[in-house]
């Protein structure tokens, strides 16, 4: 079992499930991010909670050599699109897209099939040629309403 599988075995037990992993270094830092979501989303305290039930863990099956920081968060509002799954919790959400060769798109994510996307403002997109995705919360928020900072 990988231990993203042994994660998300863990998190069901309080409730919550994997969203997302990653490995990063920031400021030569490392860092292991895992993102973690439940129905209603994720609070401060479920995050606290998954991180003391992951960290042991990972001390056992560290995700790479040398030292590293566990961070455990939810995805967020703009969260980014990886997976399949990712893709398809995200119909009726406004996404945008950057394809491989550049191009940017934005719309509604209208219906994810096998291999392929629809958003309301373009033809199907191969699910292949995007670089990015992600979840654009601010786009209906805040059309048709003039924010006074």
């Amino acid at each position: 079992m990988s231990l993203e599988e042994q994660i998300a075995s863990l998190l069901s037990e309080a409730g919550a499930r994997l969203y997302d992993a990653e490995l990063a270094s920031e400021g030569g830092r490392k860092i292991y991010r895992v993102y973690i979501d439940r129905d209603g989303g994720a609070d401060i305290e479920l995050c606290a909670k998954a991180s003391r039930l992951i960290s042991p863990l990972i001390d056992l099956n560290p995700p790479f050599d040398g030292e590293y920081s566990l961070e455990v968060s939810s995805p967020g509002i703009e969260r980014r699109l990886r997976t399949i799954e990712h893709f398809k919790g995200a119909i009726g959400e406004v996404v945008k897209l950057t394809l491989r060769d550049k191009t940017k798109i934005r719309g509604k994510l209208l219906e994810v099939g096998e291999g392929f996307a629809r958003l309301e403002t373009s033809d199907p997109i191969d699910l292949r040629l995007i670089l990015k995705a992600r979840v654009v919360y601010a786009a209906e928020f805040w059309r048709g309403n003039e924010r006074s900072d």
